[in-house]
């Protein structure tokens, strides 16, 4: 039975999908004027990872994430590069493509985005008007927050503390422009030689929140089961989200609410910021790390937990990557001298732990349990791999189970592919060197495969070989 924390609720619920087989799910993307840092990363490794899960569990699920791709921080960015907003998204929508795909993240059913969706947000924003729910002022939209009587539920935070809040961050010029302080935009009127659109308030752009509300309504429904994001988008963004579509449809905007916990930097915990110099992009991660440890560093962690990025975790990631990889390409060794016919004790204890990893992941996703039971697994194998006589069957049973479970977690297990007539020559040389006790040329030939990135590990059942 699988449940899932609801931020919305502050517990955690047995998950059931509107329609039976299918999860509609929304996820917030970036904001496309840089490169994705390691924050963005978590997020989208969290909620592929989710969404792997699902999948295992036969659901069919229609993930939307989208790009904003107008805002301040874009019109900023792209006259500092003088460059257009859309040249600008463009370059980094590619860059993020790119970087994803590096750390093995699916793409989306649907990459919507924001400016291609104008018409739609600017009917969304008249329904809302029209309610009563929104006004025009001075050429800018505005929400008015507190008429919706759920606004601060999901932040569970009370309105006269949002009020005292708004009001330290609203300027002079925009204070009187509004109704009340915590009134949020929809829509923003153009400042001269900004990008803009034509609306029924005049030139302007959309605001951040309105943009989710029309692009996740658009392609899911007026109610999905999933809307994610990270723990910073609790408030405003998502709860302006619920305001604006629950006020606009009149129903339920989403069931479940899920939100990833936050990255830290360094062994001092720092939170990350440019102003502290430890802003990390995956763009540069990806250049002297490999892009499968900064995945299986995010993903087999809790997706609420928070995650600390150090060297210190990079180094065990590795570690217990390599740990895993090796009993795989162990297993998949021994099926050169495997009998036919299984062992029906190690069939059962492979049955058992699958199932102990499913209990551990219906629990929330608990991709901590889940790995540990994943690390049993790989015990059980190795021991079983350095039996003297062995199964194919059983070695074929543990190399899928391996593939299934990793695979969720968006980890690639490489099956050995350096199968070929100089390396084998290379060690059946080398083993003649040994067994003349020509020690001298059998570490030189060791030593020519290390620097070719292939690793030997002598055993009883003969020499085998690994790609490091």
């Amino acid at each position: 039975m699988l449940k899932v924390y609801n931020t919305l609720t502050r517990q955690k619920e047995i998950f059931k999908s509107i329609k039976p087989g299918t999860i509609n799910m929304y996820v917030c993307g970036p904001t496309v004027y840089n490169y994705i840092h390691i924050g963005n990363a978590r997020s989208a490794i969290a909620f592929d990872t989710i969404r792997r899960y699902f999948e295992f569990r036969g659901y069919q699920v229609n993930y939307v994430s989208n790009f904003t791709d107008v805002d301040d921080k874009m019109i900023k960015a792209a006259n500092e590069q003088r460059i257009t907003v859309p040249q600008l998204a463009d370059k980094f929508i590619a860059a993020f493509m790119e970087d994803t795909q590096a750390v093995n993240i699916e793409p989306a059913t649907k990459h919507p985005r924001a400016t291609e969706n104008i018409p739609e947000i600017i009917a969304f924003i008249q329904v809302l008007i029209d309610k009563g729910y929104a006004y025009e002022s001075e050429g800018d939209v505005y929400y008015r927050a507190r008429k919706f009587k759920h606004y601060g539920d999901l932040s569970a935070q009370p309105i006269d503390e949002l009020e005292v809040g708004a009001s330290q961050h609203v300027d002079d010029q925009e204070f009187d422009r509004k109704e009340d302080p915590i009134d949020f935009a929809l829509w923003k009127a153009a400042k001269p030689h900004e990008i803009n659109w034509e609306s029924p308030w005049g030139a302007g752009r959309p605001g951040w929140h309105i943009e989710c509300s029309v692009m996740s309504t658009k392609y899911l429904g007026d109610t999905f089961d999933i809307h994610g994001g990270g723990q910073d988008l609790e408030f405003p963004h998502h709860e302006n989200e619920i305001a604006q579509s629950e006020a606009k449809t009149g129903k339920k905007f989403a069931n479940y609410w899920l939100h990833n916990g936050f990255v830290t930097v360094g062994d001092e915990n720092e939170k990350m910021s440019k102003s502290l110099g430890n802003f990390v992009t995956v763009h540069d991660i990806i250049k002297t790390l490999d892009p499968q440890i900064l995945r299986f560093l995010m993903a087999t962690t809790q997706y609420r937990r928070p995650i600390q990025y150090s060297q210190k975790n990079i180094i065990d990631a590795t570690n217990n990557l390599q740990h895993i990889q090796t009993a795989f390409t162990n297993l998949s060794y021994r099926l050169k001298d495997a009998v036919t016919g299984p062992n029906e004790a190690e069939l059962v204890d492979v049955a058992q732990l699958k199932n102990q990893f499913i209990a551990a992941m219906d629990d929330d996703f608990n991709a901590q349990n889940g790995i540990a039971t994943v690390y049993e697994l790989v015990k059980l194998s190795n021991i079983y791999a350095q039996k003297k006589q062995v199964a194919q069957e059983t070695l074929q049973v543990m190399l899928n189970t391996l593939q299934e479970l990793m695979a969720i977690f968006g980890i690639r297990l490489q099956t050995n592919t350096l199968d070929d007539t100089k390396i084998e020559a290379l060690i059946a040389k080398r083993n003649a060197a040994r067994d003349n006790k020509d020690f001298q040329l059998s570490d030189q030939i060791r030593d020519e495969l290390k620097k070719q990135g292939i690793v030997l590990e002598d055993t009883p059942q003969g020499t085998r070989y690994r790609k490091e």
